[in-house]
């Protein structure tokens, strides 16, 4: 999935998005309300982080602007306001989720994941396709029984093809659902990371390549 986080405290920002990466997300990250419009203008969000109180556009008009917009992006509300007439009002802009300063970290993800889940249709926690094994939940994969130790990234392409179901995700879609804004789009980390992933999940081989459509997950 791949997650905006904008916030003008830089450090809880940053931390949060080193976090979020660290459960395999693709983060971008904005310091001001006028940065988070443009990156939600010109990039596909699963969810948006936005805390209220910005300079240059508030969280407040970010949100505003997607619902106006009908994106299918999430809207995960932060602010230190923590009284009901806050969350009521946070929500009434559009926001799919409230979530008040200071917060437990672990929840924070969580409440991105289920928002994510909510953004394309609803799959089982644990998948399977030809003996490949994937759990989002504890982030574990196996083949056949065999436990395979997997990158952040290698876990994030498994991830989408294991989603698609046998259908064909381009080399675009794998950059903008695993990656994020700072990865050169001309540069080879997709086709290096599935090399290596299909080492990983040794033979017969099943990350499939689809001339001029990209990867697909399944036998020949």
């Amino acid at each position: 999935m791949r997650v905006l986080v904008a916030d003008d405290e830089r450090l809880l920002a940053d931390t949060v998005a080193v976090g979020l990466r660290r459960a395999t997300m693709a983060v971008d990250v904005a310091y001001t309300g006028g940065q988070a419009l443009e990156k939600i203008q010109v990039n596909r969000y699963d969810v948006a982080v936005l805390d209220r109180d910005m300079p240059d556009g508030t969280g407040d008009d970010v949100c505003r602007w997607i619902a106006e917009h009908r994106l299918a992006t999430r809207v995960l509300l932060l602010t230190a306001a923590c009284g009901v007439y806050d969350r009521v009002e946070g929500l009434g802009l559009g926001a799919d989720d409230y979530l008040t300063k200071p917060f437990a970290f672990a929840e924070l993800v969580a409440r991105v994941q289920a928002l994510a889940r909510r953004t394309a249709p609803a799959l089982p926690p644990v998948l399977e396709r030809e003996g490949v094994v994937l759990d989002v939940a504890t982030r574990t994969a196996s083949r056949d029984g065999r436990s395979l130790d997997l990158t952040n990234k290698e876990f994030g392409v498994l991830h989408a093809l294991m989603r698609a179901q046998g259908q064909a995700v381009t080399t675009e879609d794998l950059l903008e659902q695993v990656w994020d804004e700072h990865t050169d789009p001309f540069s080879n980390v997709v086709r290096v990371t599935v090399s290596t992933l299909r080492r990983k999940l040794g033979e017969p081989q099943v990350v499939q390549t689809v001339p001029r459509a990209g990867y697909r997950l399944g036998l020949p």
